[in-house]
């Protein structure tokens, strides 16, 4: 089996406006998608990023730079890695993100193998 990173982007629920039963709402659907790939046995791991500041280190120089959530239009609102056979697979366990209907993407990337 290979491994896989699902990266999720889209917006902030907050600021697309849902009310808190909306959000404990969706919150259920995350809830019970995480069940069943836990069932299916495909998560090695996965987490929710916080997204109220973001620090970007960049360059030789080391420059940093803080921006708010408010100013980040691509909001990475978390990952799984999963095991699947290719990436259709990947894609098959893909299939039931919670937040398409809000526009939300999956980013799907195969974790690189070093040989040692």
């Amino acid at each position: 089996m290979k491994k896989f990173m699902l990266i999720f982007l889209g917006a902030d629920y907050q600021k697309e406006g849902l009310s808190p039963d909306e959000m404990q709402a969706r919150m259920g659907k995350w809830f019970a998608w995480n069940q069943k790939m836990q069932e299916a046995g495909v998560v090695v791991d996965g987490h929710a990023l916080e997204s109220e500041t973001v620090r970007q280190v960049s360059g030789p120089d080391r420059t940093v730079t803080d921006r708010a959530g408010s100013e980040i239009k691509e909001l990475v609102g978390g990952y799984y890695i999963v095991k699947a056979e290719d990436l259709d697979g990947a894609m098959k366990i893909a299939e039931d993100f919670p937040d398409y209907d809000l526009g939300g993407t999956v980013e799907i990337r195969q974790v690189m193998v070093f040989e040692q």
